[in-house]
């Protein structure tokens, strides 16, 4: 018996009993729709984590402190403690220690409140120089940048993300040229940001940027007490070009072992990373946590594999007659096994396309709520749902088809 003829049995064996078809699928069709589902999420997530990355500007290398701060705080930005200093920015920027950089921005980053007169909005605070909106690819709506000239004069100056904008000011009121108070020092409206969307580590919209050196002087103690260096919560450095990017991590690296009198790399106080090691980092986080929801989502494969397992041999033993007769007439062993595990397959291939479907449906839904979220669903998932199905089929379909093959043609025709 070919294998064509198998699968027009199984068909009209399933077609005989549809209810019990339907529910012995629906474990197959839950598991594979949630795979799918999940697997489009979590290529979204990968994908978005990735855009915003690049999002971040091109051929940048962050500087980060990576020990205890004399405050007591740690190195994340904005924490308060920190190793790194102005002083390190201003090395880092010197093209004979580092001939392949173009750009270097320290920054301190805060979280305070804005007041315009009776308002107030509680923002993020980056404390910059000039270099800083080139690194990031900021774009301004209106107004100009933070220049050098503001920069050394420590001016009172800001310029304010389109958040800020909203959340701050009436409608009816231009903030370009206006005053806004950071702990109780006024600042001018000098530019306003052209909106950035989302960001990796929040909105890109929602801060203030001031010069540096005002931020010393006016808003917040960067002195460290321990040595009375300005303190910088991190250093961006923006390579000449990709090709760079390596030469640029070593450079900065000898030259920030020198200036902090550190001989081995393993006493390092900083760390520097690309921005290949933060997608690297994230995909690894989001490659575990999609496994591991992709596990969770197996146990229904599994479940519906039990179910399709348990409906065959009840089958079996309902069509003991024919297989008794069946064989009594010539079909050998090897049929009867091909007839069962093909109707094991096909009852699995059968919810796994139904499953696809839904999973399709979920995706879908996702990237409609989601908007941010690409959750296309790719070739290589519906692939691995269909292998997957097939695969759970066959499996637990081999020892009924194997008990089927085995009766006893005898024993099987005086059954009833």
């Amino acid at each position: 018996m070919n294998v064509t003829e198998n699968i027009r049995i199984a068909l009209r064996a399933l077609n005989a009993n549809k209810l019990r078809a339907a529910l012995t699928m629906l474990g197959i069709m839950i598991g594979v729709a949630a795979v799918i589902t999940l697997l489009a999420i979590g290529d979204g997530v990968t994908r978005f984590v990735a855009d915003q990355f690049v999002g971040l500007g091109t051929n940048l290398v962050f500087v980060l402190p990576d020990v205890q701060g004399d405050d007591g705080g740690f190195g994340p930005p904005g924490s308060g403690g920190s190793s790194l200093t102005i002083r390190d920015a201003e090395q880092l920027a010197d093209p004979t220690l580092l001939p392949n950089v173009v750009a270097v921005a320290p920054v301190v980053f805060r979280s305070d409140d804005l007041q315009y007169k009776g308002s107030v909005y509680r923002t993020g605070v980056r404390a910059t120089t000039p270099d800083y909106v080139g690194i990031r690819g900021f774009e301004l709506q209106r107004g100009r940048a933070i220049d050098a000239t503001d920069y050394n004069a420590r001016s009172r100056v800001a310029v304010i993300g389109q958040d800020v904008v909203d959340n701050l000011f009436p409608e009816d009121v231009d903030p370009l040229n206006t005053d806004i108070r950071i702990r109780g020092i006024n600042f001018r409206v000098i530019g306003i940001f052209a909106p950035m969307g989302g960001g990796t580590f929040g909105s890109e919209d929602d801060f203030v940027m001031v010069p540096l050196t005002t931020a010393q002087e006016r808003l917040y103690n960067l002195r460290s007490t321990r040595s009375g260096e300005l303190r910088t919560d991190m250093i961006m450095l923006q390579a000449v070009n990709s090709e760079a990017i390596e030469d640029v991590v070593i450079d900065a690296s000898n030259a920030l072992r020198q200036l902090h009198n550190v001989t081995f790399r393993d006493d390092d106080d900083f760390l520097i990373l690309t921005q290949e090691d933060f997608l690297e980092s994230f995909g690894e986080v989001t490659g575990v946590l999609t496994l591991f929801l992709g596990a969770i989502a197996s146990i229904s494969l599994l479940v519906g594999g039990i179910g399709i397992m348990n409906i065959m041999l009840v089958s079996v033993t309902e069509r003991t007659r024919e297989i008794g007769l069946r064989k009594a007439v010539g079909a050998k062993r090897q049929d009867i096994l091909g007839q069962f595990l093909t109707e094991a397959v096909v009852l699995a291939l059968l919810g796994g396309l139904l499953g696809i479907g839904i999973g399709i449906l979920g995706a879908t839904a996702v990237r409609l709520a989601v908007p941010e979220l690409d959750t296309s669903v790719t070739f290589d998932a519906i692939a691995l749902a269909v292998g997957f199905s097939a695969a759970v089929g066959l499996f637990f379909g081999i020892y009924p088809a194997s008990r089927a093959a085995s009766l006893n043609p005898i024993e099987a025709l005086r059954f009833e």
